[in-house]
């Protein structure tokens, strides 16, 4: 059996401690990847600091973005073998379990959150595949055949765009809800994602347009949104359950990945190697990162 290492975080408040862990077997539609590179979320730093999750049990070992080789596979996984290079999103802190927490030196994966990724593509490269909530959102929606049109700073606007985006507005714009139901008032539209930042102006756009008048967003629900307005917080952990997760993982991202039509984005800033470094990913994703992938590699 091999030897296991994880950064762990002991308490709410507490820096990591890279200490000895469990080494865990998977079960049946397990695999468990020897990891070579871990990207920084900002949930990762969040729960570090706050008791964000009231679920959440400490210690724990944090992390939901990972790439690396496959050591050993379940009994009722065949999509892979040992070996083969692949990303992963591991939801440990999701669901109490530090054997499926990302920052250690092997994590068990559900397989249905695994992909597996070309020879060519380096391992820190491959982290970003599986994160970075905007730019793959943009590109899984186009791919699903849905026209973007999104915010984002001025600087990353034809960023943006070469991930799919049709048309892109500045956020900090006085006139960002005005120009964007203006944009929206002749088009067929779907629903709307929040990612981060105040929630208050994706409703004021929703609520002035016809369509489908619906928020998706990755934080808290507010409680004065329109009343015509319907929304849910989404969590990822929860693509495990149904038809997302094999559509995301098995059925797009590995014919995709070949082919060139996924672009690995945003590019990978290695901010340094070993479990040790973890850390500092944490400190430097803090002060401030666009259109950047904070990677931690071996």
């Amino acid at each position: 059996m091999s030897s296991n290492r994880a950064a762990w975080q002991n308490a709410v408040g507490e820096k990591l401690s890279v200490q000895p862990a469990p080494y865990t077997s998977p079960v049946e539609n397990e695999i468990v990847i020897k990891n070579h590179a871990w990207a920084i979320n900002h949930v990762d730093w969040i729960l570090q600091e706050t008791a964000h999750f009231d679920w959440l049990k400490y210690p724990v070992i944090l992390g939901n973005d990972i790439a690396g080789e496959v050591a050993e596979v379940g009994s009722g996984v065949t999509r892979f073998k040992k070996g083969d290079r692949v990303l992963g999103m591991p939801i440990g802190s999701a669901i109490n379990k530090p054997s499926e927490g990302g920052f250690q030196e092997y994590t068990v994966v559900q397989a249905v959150l695994a992909a597996p990724i070309p020879n060519s593509m380096p391992y820190a490269e491959a982290t970003g595949g599986a994160s970075a909530v905007g730019s793959n959102g943009i590109q899984l929606a186009v791919a699903a055949g849905y026209e973007v049109i999104t915010t984002a700073s001025p600087k990353n606007f034809e960023y943006v765009k070469e991930l799919g985006a049709s048309e892109v507005f500045d956020y900090n714009s006085n006139t960002i809800v005005e120009d964007l139901v203006l944009t929206l008032k002749y088009k067929q539209f779907a629903g709307l994602f929040h990612a981060a930042g105040p929630s208050e102006p994706c409703f004021e756009v929703v609520d002035k347009i016809s369509g489908n008048k619906f928020v998706s967003t990755a934080m808290a629900v507010p409680e004065n949104k329109p009343s015509g307005v319907d929304s849910k917080m989404v969590f990822a952990a929860t693509i495990k359950d149904n038809k997302v997760g094999p559509a995301v993982f098995a059925d797009f991202l590995p014919k995709a990945l070949v082919e060139g039509r996924y672009l690995v984005a945003p590019e990978p800033w290695v901010a340094g190697r070993g479990l040790e470094a973890v850390q500092d990913g944490f400190e430097k994703q803090k002060r401030g990162v666009s259109a950047r992938k904070v990677v931690v590699a071996l």
